[in-house]
C-alpha cells in the first residue's frame, strides 16, 4: 500500500518537477525547478501537503497556535494545513504575510490576525526552500507583530543553503522532502 508521503512524491515529480535551466527567486541558476503551486493547487496535492505539514507541526512544533507564510507560494499550503487540522478536530487558524504592506485600510503585512491569539506561537510554511531568504523576511514580519516562530517547515528543501541560513538566524527548518529524498 502506498503511503501519503509516497503519493505526494509521485504528484510532485509529475506536476511540479522540471529539468532545464531556470533562474530561481534567489537569483541562482539551477538545472531543475520545482513549481510547488502545480501540486499545492491540485486537490489531492493540497490535501497531502496539508496532512504531512500538519504532522510536522504536531511532532516538531511546540504549542503551535497558527500557521502562515508568504503569499503566494504559501497561500494554498496554509489553507490546506488549517483545513486538515479542522478535520482532525484540532483547528489551527491560517494567516498570510503580504510581500508589501497593505496600502489602504489597516496597512498590515499580515492577514488573518483576528483569528490568532496575541503573541501566540506560529508555524511558518513554504512550498520550496532554496536559500531561506523569503522565510527570513516572513520571520521578521511575524515577530515584529509580537508572534513567536515555533517551527519553520517546507514541502521541499532544495539543499542549497536554506537550512544553514535559517540555523544561523536561530531557526531549524523541517521538511517533508529534501531534494535528495524527492529525486531518489
Amino acid at each position: 500500500m502506498i503511503t501519503e508521503k509516497q503519493r505526494l512524491k509521485e504528484i510532485l515529480l509529475d506536476k511540479s518537477y522540471r529539468k532545464g535551466t531556470f533562474t530561481l527567486t534567489s537569483g541562482k541558476t539551477s538545472d531543475f525547478y520545482i513549481d510547488g503551486k502545480q501540486t499545492t493547487l491540485s486537490a489531492e496535492g493540497a490535501y497531502l501537503c496539508g496532512k504531512l505539514l500538519l504532522e510536522l507541526i504536531n511532532t516538531k512544533g511546540d504549542n503551535i497556535e497558527a500557521v502562515g507564510g508568504m503569499t503566494l507560494g504559501a497561500d494554498p499550503l496554509v489553507t490546506a494545513v488549517s483545513l486538515v487540522s479542522f478535520l482532525e478536530d484540532k483547528p489551527i487558524p491560517a494567516f498570510i504575510v503580504r510581500k508589501e504592506a497593505k496600502g489602504h485600510g489597516t496597512g498590515n503585512y499580515i492577514e488573518g490576525m483576528k483569528n490568532m491569539p496575541a503573541g501566540c506561537t506560529v508555524a511558518l510554511v513554504e512550498d520550496v526552500v532554496t536559500t531561506g531568504g523569503t522565510l527570513l523576511k516572513v520571520i521578521e514580519r511575524v515577530e515584529s507583530q509580537g508572534f513567536k516562530v515555533g517551527l519553520v517547515a517546507t514541502v521541499v528543501e532544495r539543499q542549497e543553503g536554506g537550512v544553514e541560513v535559517l540555523a544561523k538566524a536561530g531557526y531549524r527548518l523541517e521538511s517533508v522532502f529534501t531534494r535528495e529524498e524527492l529525486l531518489s
